[in-house]
């Protein structure tokens, strides 16, 4: 299924990955003087743990090493609210016929996903368009895929705006939110910034996940913005095609193996923490989660 179905590795996960340091902070606001951080874990293989001991790993809070937790346990399962935004410019005429067969492939895949709403937006010119809100089905998002014609200017970071403003209005309550973005990168009339569009999701708790669709041989530019936005909120990216069925494998098995773990914050410190999970016995083993929090030193 090409690339849409890497993306449901992404899509099903939701882990955060930190983004570069010169990135906008990942963070949550607390005014407690408990940290509760969630997380999932990979082995060597990529696979994703479902046995971690709470002795496998330490937090690294800032400068303090955490070990001593006030709890750790498997995080049950949560609703997942997802939207898919197409590219349908100029850029992506080539092979946008092919990619939008693939989407409704994969949007098959997401309707048989428990406890999750999805939304499908598209863009080209000025005005993303909403092919369907919340409801979305195999059925109700083929014609309009169908009847869509790639062509005119890319407005990016202006469509990412509008899909994290839309999923805001929908939210379902304690639902994790994840923006999927299908583009080649390339930007050409957007009023916003790629910075812009990073502070809009975070702000909204929105991880974006991208699949790149730039040909062989592209620009580094709009590859380097999608990791961008990617990285920054804690999404995934993802360059190529990948095994279908061991990326829906992984995907679902890593969905349900995710991790909570609580402590309390080091040193009591105001302002924010950057947060990392190291291993502590067997080095092979990968953590992912947010970047850190904004603490603001009252309890």
């Amino acid at each position: 299924m090409g690339l849409w179905v890497a993306a449901i590795c992404c899509i099903v996960t939701t882990i955060a990955r930190a983004g570069s340091a010169d990135s906008p902070h990942i963070t949550y606001h607390s005014g407690v003087a408990e940290v509760r951080l969630t997380f999932s874990a990979t082995d060597q293989t990529g696979q994703p743990l479902s046995t971690l001991d709470e002795h496998d790993f330490a937090v690294v809070d800032g400068e303090d090493v955490v070990r001593n937790f006030q709890s750790f346990g498997r995080t049950p399962e949560a609703s997942l609210d997802l939207a898919v935004l197409v590219d349908a410019s100029e850029s992506v005429k080539p092979h946008f016929r092919q990619e939008t067969a693939d989407g409704l492939q994969l949007i098959s895949h997401l309707t048989m996903i428990p406890h999750r709403q999805l939304s499908v937006i598209s863009f080209r010119g000025l005005t993303p368009v909403v092919l369907c809100a919340t409801g979305c089905t195999p059925s109700t998002t083929a014609k309009q895929l169908a009847s869509l014609e790639a062509g005119g200017a890319t407005p990016l970071f202006d469509a990412v705006f509008f899909a994290a403003d839309l999923m805001s209005e929908h939210a379902m309550t304690d639902a994790k939110r994840v923006l999927i973005v299908f583009s080649d990168g390339e930007d050409t009339i957007s009023r916003h910034s790629v910075t812009d569009a990073i502070a809009h999701a975070l702000e909204r708790d929105i991880q974006i996940c991208v699949v790149d669709l730039s040909p062989s041989g592209h620009s580094a530019e709009g590859t380097f913005f999608l990791q961008k936005l990617a990285n920054d909120t804690g999404g995934l990216y993802f360059a190529s095609a990948a095994d279908a069925a061991r990326a829906l494998d992984v995907a679902l098995a890593d969905f349900r193996t995710t991790y909570t773990v609580t402590y309390k914050v080091p040193g009591h410190a105001p302002g924010f923490h950057p947060v990392r999970i190291l291993p502590t016995h067997d080095l092979r083993l990968q953590f992912h989660c947010r970047s850190g929090y904004e603490y603001s030193g009252k309890e």
